[in-house]
Formats: structure tokens, C-alpha cells, sequence
């Protein structure tokens, strides 16, 4: 997965939203339970999906861990009101998943060494979330193109030929958010039975626009290349391609590839000198310098640190 993505972290609601009638939205929603009118849904469910990007700008990860759930509840208690609202269903999903990446799965990374218990606990914890954000995912789909999610798993080629650019977003975010799903149930046959699913929404969506998100989806692909069960001798080759592509769309500003690629296949190869050099090269970033990936650039050279504290663990003599 990209990591950059943690720099939006379902973070659409701007302050303005808050400041203007939020409350009673709230209270009606949380507390009352009724029905909105639709025109009033859809406009507040307008702002959060396209709310300001004032979280990614962020410095303070542990500030935007505790602010995010708020974000992701009133994203949730606006789809009961507007199921098929394309714009906070894409919110929910790359919000869900970068949430869960960075502030649950992360966790249990970390975790491990110390309490495997508490470590598969967060694991299962964070399977679910995936389940949820890749679930409103499928439903964004679905709500343009009708029968997507039925046709998906028997016919993918069929169910995406009718997908355009203005799909990359959902079918990116379905993806990255599915495959993490498996990532985590990896000794449930019923989850890895969905790769080719996976593979098709990302793969349509590399077709459709590669340069998404300054190279989101070769982003995830620098990780995901040497992973998959039918990689081939070509994996290293394929994944080192996604992360030159990736580095020249983020001008070498983001974090992210240069992590990704140090533990997909630096870590495979048992190059410790190739790892040590990335990671310091992520480290050696300025995160002033795009204020906009400033986020997502603190918190993963957050990882570079932990994975060079680990490399001795990594890498054998």
C-alpha cells in the first residue's frame, strides 16, 4: 500500500463545516436518529467528502489519531442517511484504510516483539476496518455502475471495462484496502482466494491513470510486485520500475517509496547496505518542504527509524 495516503486520513471535515450548524447535525444524527432532508444531507455530505486538507498539514500524529474517528463516524451516520453518496463512500474508504494502516496496523508492527498476543488482537482489529473501508469501496463502484459488485468476482474484465477515470479513486482505494485485507488474514484461504479481484481494480486503475495521486498506484505496487503468490523471477525488476516512476512524480519529496522499497525488496535480497541507504535517504527528507505531504512524510520516517532499529534483526551476517 502507499503510504502517502496516510496524509489525507479521512480528513474531509474543514472548520468551517464545523463552525456552521454541525451541532444539531450531530445531535439529530447521533441522538434522534431521524431523517434529514436530502438536500441538506447531500450539501453537508459535499463538504466533509471535499473538505481542506488542514490534518495532512499536520505535525502531530497523536493529535490526528485521536481526531480522526470523529471524522470517520460522521462520514458513517451521513451514508445512513445517503447510501449512495460517491463522494463520502470514497472518503470512508481511503479513510478507513489509512487510518487503520497507520494507527492500527502500524501499532502492531511494533507491538509484536514485545506482546504477540496484543499484536494479533490489533491485527484482527485491523482486518475488520479494512473489510469496512474496502466494503464502501465496492459500494462507490456500485452505485455508478450497477451489478459491479456481483459481476466482479465472475467476470472482473466485464465489470471493469465500464469504469472511466473518474473511477481511479474508488477502484485505487477498493484495491489498496482489499489487498490489506488479505495482507492480514493470511491464513484464511477464503480472503487470498480474492487476489484476482484485487488485481484487476488496481491494474484497471494503473490503465486508466497512472499518474494518480503523483504515482499512488505505483506507490503500492513497489510493495505489492514482491508479494504476490505469482510473482515471477521478474518481481524485483517490476517493483524497482514502480518506485523509480513513483520518486520521479513525487520529485523524491515523498517518504513513502523509499521505505517501500527498503523493506519489499532490500529485505528479500538480504542487502543491508541498499536498506540502510534508502531509509537514511527517507530520513534525510525535509517534511517543510510539502506541506501537504508533511503527515505522511513524519510518519513514515517514523518507520524508517523503527525498521533501523530492527536491521540487525533483518539481516543475516
Amino acid at each position: 500500500m502507499n503510504e502517502k495516503h496516510a496524509s489525507c486520513l479521512a480528513c474531509r471535515v474543514n472548520e468551517r463545516t464545523l463552525m456552521k450548524g454541525l451541532t444539531a447535525l450531530l445531535f439529530a444524527l447521533f441522538f434522534t436518529g431521524c431523517s434529514f432532508n436530502s438536500l441538506v444531507t447531500n450539501k453537508v455530505g459535499d463538504a466533509v467528502a471535499n473538505g481542506g486538507n488542514t490534518y495532512a498539514k499536520d505535525d502531530d500524529p497523536e493529535l490526528i489519531r485521536a481526531a480522526t474517528p470523529f471524522s470517520l463516524k460522521l462520514m458513517e451516520s451521513l451514508l445512513d442517511q445517503n447510501p449512495k453518496h460517491r463522494g463520502l463512500l470514497l472518503a470512508a474508504s481511503s479513510g478507513f484504510t489509512q487510518y487503520t494502516y497507520v494507527f492500527v496496523q502500524q501499532d502492531a508492527d511494533e507491538v509484536e516483539e514485545r506482546d504477540v498476543k496484543a499484536a494479533a488482537n490489533m491485527r484482527e482489529r485491523a482486518r475488520h476496518l479494512y473489510i469496512r473501508a474496502r466494503d464502501y469501496g465496492l459500494r462507490g463502484l456500485d452505485s455508478a455502475h450497477p451489478r459491479f459488485i456481483s459481476t466482479l468476482r465472475t467476470n472482473s474484465a466485464s465489470a471493469l471495462s465500464a469504469t472511466s477515470g473518474d473511477d481511479v479513486a474508488l477502484l485505487y482505494w477498493t484495491g489498496v484496502s482489499w489487498a490489506a485485507v488479505i495482507s492480514v488474514s493470511k491464513d484464511n484461504p477464503e480472503s487470498i482466494a480474492d487476489l484476482p479481484s484485487v488485481e484487476a481494480l488496481i491494474y484497471r486503475a494503473l490503465e486508466l491513470n497512472e499518474r494518480f495521486d503523483h504515482g499512488a498506484i505505483h506507490g503500492f505496487l513497489i510493495s505489492y510486485e514482491m508479494s504476490r503468490p505469482a510473482a515471477g523471477r521478474d518481481a524485483e525488476s517490476r517493483s524497482r520500475k514502480h518506485f523509480e516512476r513513483t520518486v520521479e512524480l513525487t520529485q523524491g519529496q515523498q517518504v513513502a517509496p523509499y521505505v517501500a522499497l527498503a523493506e519489499a525488496v532490500s529485505v528479500a535480497k538480504q542487502d543491508r547496505a541498499e536498506f540502510e541507504a534508502l531509509l537514511h535517504r527517507a530520513l534525510a527528507i525535509n517534511v517543510e518542504t510539502r506541506p501537504e505531504w508533511k503527515l505522511a512524510n513524519i510518519v513514515m520516517q517514523r518507520r524508517a527509524r523503527w525498521l533501523l532499529a530492527r536491521t540487525d534483526q533483518l539481516f543475516s551476517e
